[in-house]
């Protein structure tokens, strides 16, 4: 008779493990460290939108008027600044231009490197006093959380329609392994081949 094998992932366990280890809680505590930054920058936008320029005329401008490689450098800053502008944008764009594969490839190698720019920020947003002591002080825990949980905070930001930055930059402020966020974030490569795969193919 054969026996009956237990599939390898089982959510209610899973659960439980991550209730008991506190990977539910250093979720939690990593988005609300990040928020501050992430509603000045917003609150920036807003008032660039209102006052400067409507946010919507100028992606279209952006991406419309701009050479490849001015969109290439908007695309750069947007993935280091938080990551604000959905990258589907310009997956599209390079769709519509004569080197396909290239540019996608380009977008793609600059996200990674967007992401690293955030991680070093964070990391040099350490040598200010104040942050520094912050940090040693009242986040004592999610330090150490941090080396455990941090890849997969990482993996979610470089997999899923989540700000790759805003992981990358909390990566950095709370001591994520260098090495380890340069690997794991190589799936950022691997989300911009399906999702180019797949907007590529209904344009």
């Amino acid at each position: 008779s054969s026996t009956n094998k237990k599939p390898w992932f089982q959510p209610d366990r899973a659960h439980k493990y991550y209730k008991l280890t506190g990977f539910y809680t250093f979720v939690v505590n990593s988005i609300k460290k990040s928020i501050p930054p992430v509603l000045v920058v917003i609150g920036i936008i807003v008032l660039i939108h209102f006052f400067v320029i409507n946010i919507s005329e100028a992606l279209e401008l952006a991406v419309n008027k701009l050479p490849d490689y001015g969109v290439l450098a908007f695309f750069y800053v947007s993935e280091t600044v938080l990551g604000l502008i959905p990258p589907e944008l310009f997956i599209a764009w390079a769709g519509e231009t004569s080197t396909p594969i290239l540019n996608l490839s380009l977008i793609a190698v600059l996200s990674y490197l967007g992401g690293f720019t955030s991680y070093w920020i964070g990391r040099r947003a350490l040598r200010i006093p104040s942050l520094h002591n912050y940090l040693e002080v009242k986040m004592a825990k999610q330090l150490i959380m941090a080396r455990k949980w941090g890849g997969l905070l990482i993996a979610v930001g470089a997999l899923l329609p989540l700000p790759f930055s805003i992981a990358s930059l909390v990566a950095g402020m709370l001591r994520y392994p260098l090495k380890s966020w340069m690997l794991i974030g190589l799936l950022r490569f691997m989300r911009f081949a399906l999702y180019g795969a797949a907007i590529f193919s209904f344009i």
